[in-house]
């Protein structure tokens, strides 16, 4: 998958799946499942062994849209 917004095509926003949490499109695996897969060291090939409705291609959208998220998240740091 190349670095345009192709990947926002396997992403979904759907209301009446998973109360409206960002799913891959087609599917019900919320990005988050996926991402937090990923934080814990799962490689690509685990999560779809996991979840074999999903594709590599799939698994890196799911990045990008949190890559995005996080991008848009305004972070003020705790006075510590």
């Amino acid at each position: 998958m190349n670095g345009s917004t192709e990947w926002r095509k396997r992403i979904s926003i759907d209301p009446a799946i998973h109360h409206g949490d960002p799913c891959i499109a087609g599917t019900r695996v919320p990005i988050a499942v996926i991402v937090g897969s990923v934080a814990e060291n799962d490689t690509h090939d685990q999560i779809i062994q996991s979840y074999p409705q999903l594709t590599k291609e799939d698994i890196q959208a799911a990045l990008l849209f949190a890559a995005e998220a996080v991008n848009r998240f305004d972070y003020i740091p705790l006075a510590g």
